[in-house]
C-alpha cells in the first residue's frame, strides 16, 4: 500500500498549527515541518549558515555566530532576489530532509506542513494538498498579533507568499479556518476519512 502524503500549506497566520496539532493530538499522525528542516539547515556551524554569513556580513549573525532571524526576516522581507537567493539556498536541504524523513516513516499517513509548498516546487513530494483558509482581514489581525508586527510588516509577510486563490486553486482539500475552532476540526475529520482516490 502506497503511502498517504499530505502537504498542508495555506496563507500565514492562517492557522496551520491548530491543524497539525489536532491531526499529531487526536489521529497520532507524525508531523514533518518545513520551517523545522529549514532551521537545522541554518544552525551553527552548518554550510548554509556559513554562506548566509559570507554574503551579508558578520551582522547577519548573533553574538554566539547563531542566525539573527531578524536581520535575516528584514533582509529577505524587502528584497525579492535575496530572497530567491537564500530560498535556492534552503529549499534543496530541506527536500533532502523530508525525502529522508518520509523513506524511514513507517507510518501508512504521513503530514507535511510546508508554508512554501508551491513556490519551493515540492508538491511531488505529497499525494494530496490541504490548503488552509482565511479571511485576508483576520489573517492580517492574527499575523500582526502573533507576531508583534506592524500593519505594513505583515502585509509584507502575506505578500511574499503565493496568493491564497492560486494555492486553493491547486488544492484536494480546502480547510477554512474563518468561524470557530469546532467548525476548522470537523472539516478536518472529513478530509481525513475521504482518502484521497475517492
Amino acid at each position: 500500500m502506497t503511502k498517504r502524503i499530505i502537504g498542508l500549506t495555506g496563507g500565514i497566520a492562517c492557522g496551520k498549527t491548530t491543524v497539525t496539532n489536532y491531526l499529531a493530538s487526536t489521529y497520532n499522525l507524525p508531523i514533518l515541518d518545513a520551517d523545522i528542516y529549514a532551521r537545522e539547515a541554518v544552525s551553527l556551524g552548518s554550510p548554509i549558515l556559513g554562506a548566509i554569513a559570507q554574503r551579508y556580513g558578520e551582522q547577519i549573525l548573533l553574538p554566539d555566530g547563531s542566525l539573527n532571524r531578524q536581520k535575516l526576516s528584514e533582509v529577505i522581507f524587502n528584497h525579492q532576489d535575496e530572497r530567491n537567493w537564500i530560498d535556492n539556498l534552503i529549499h534543496p536541504d530541506v527536500r533532502d530532509r523530508f525525502l529522508k524523513a518520509i523513506a524511514q516513516s513507517s507510518s501508512q499517513i504521513l503530514v507535511l506542513v510546508v508554508p512554501l509548498l508551491f513556490e519551493a516546487k515540492m508538491t511531488d513530494l505529497v499525494t494530496e494538498i490541504w490548503v488552509v483558509r482565511c479571511y485576508q482581514e483576520q489573517q492580517l489581525q492574527r499575523l500582526i498579533q502573533r507576531n508583534h508586527l506592524n500593519t505594513q510588516q505583515a502585509r509584507a509577510r502575506i505578500n511574499s507568499q503565493l496568493s491564497i486563490e492560486e494555492k486553493v486553486a491547486q488544492a484536494n482539500v480546502i480547510l477554512n479556518n474563518s468561524s470557530t475552532i469546532e467548525v476548522l476540526l470537523k472539516q478536518i475529520d472529513v478530509a481525513l476519512a475521504t482518502t484521497s482516490s475517492d
